[in-house]
């Protein structure tokens, strides 16, 4: 998986890309780790455009990305999202616990 991190409007885009899976851990838990405690960032929007698949695995890590975000009373939203990735989303009922765009 490859990650990409911008911020605009107090706004941070993670775009990735490739297979969210749990060997993409630490790649994922660094391009967020930064933008948690970043004092110019209110809410952290992942891109999953380029995402074409995601596991059980990539799910937890949403989780406590969002756990994390709203102890630093941030939000998190997901966008972008497509075909199987949004189908597992929907299973996982993500649109409960999740802005998806």
């Amino acid at each position: 998986m490859q990650t990409q991190v911008s911020v605009i409007n107090e706004r941070a885009r993670i775009t990735l890309s490739g297979r969210f899976d749990f060997y993409a851990h630490r790649q994922f838990k660094t391009a967020y780790e930064g933008q948690i405690t970043a004092m110019d960032v209110s809410a952290i929007e992942i891109d999953l455009r380029d995402v074409e698949y995601l596991d059980s695995a990539a799910l937890g890590m949403l989780l406590l990305l969002r756990d994390q975000a709203s102890v630093a009373h941030k939000t998190v939203i997901l966008t972008n999202c497509r075909g199987v990735v949004l189908q597992i989303l929907e299973i996982a009922n993500f649109k409960k616990l999740f802005t998806i765009q």
